[in-house]
């Protein structure tokens, strides 16, 4: 069995896309999945899984369309992999502003237009591509900067989702409890 973390795109945001965390802990509990977990209401759970990530990724996202007619991107991860996302953050300084630094989960091949990031970037604001990960540092705040907001323009993958520095730790601790 593989620790897995699960990170949907794009549900519960603005009244779209409702997904309630219970019936989703359910859907993925039919599946077979085991000690299943959700935080917060933004689409994310840690499970125990036989099935890759690819797998995964695949039946949740077919699993919630079937039942709730749409179909979130879906970036599953391990707990090893989560581990090595934190372990290689390049911005220390935001640890003791957890939500100051976005860790931008990538599926898929990504690729950075590295000169029109920086266009939109403010002189606080600092980014850095890593494996299967962009990190994005917004000491004034993730709603408030402009390279957030044009992420899709400027980092093309299959799919990107972020979650706070916060966030990955907490995913973190309910991956290895």
């Amino acid at each position: 069995m593989t620790r897995c973390v699960a990170l949907l795109r794009g549900v519960n945001v603005g009244g779209r896309n409702r997904l309630p965390m219970a019936d989703w802990r359910a859907l993925l509990e039919t599946r077979g999945y085991r000690d299943v977990a959700t935080y917060i209401q933004s689409g994310n759970a840690v499970f125990e899984a036989e099935d890759t990530p690819e797998t995964v990724q695949a039946q949740v996202t077919a699993d919630i369309a079937a039942r709730f007619g749409f179909a979130p991107g879906c970036c599953v991860l391990t707990a090893e992999d989560l581990d090595k996302a934190l372990a290689a953050n390049p911005f220390p300084e935001a640890v003791d502003t957890p939500k100051t630094l976005h860790l931008v989960f990538l599926r898929g091949e990504a690729a950075l237009d590295e000169a029109a990031a920086e266009l939109l970037c403010t002189a606080e604001e600092l980014f850095r591509m890593g494996q299967g990960v962009f990190y994005l540092y917004t000491p004034n705040g993730y709603g408030r900067s402009r390279l957030a907001e044009g992420l899709d323009r400027v980092l093309k993958a299959d799919l990107l989702t972020a979650r706070n520095l916060s966030s990955c730790l907490k995913l973190q601790g309910m991956a290895h409890a």
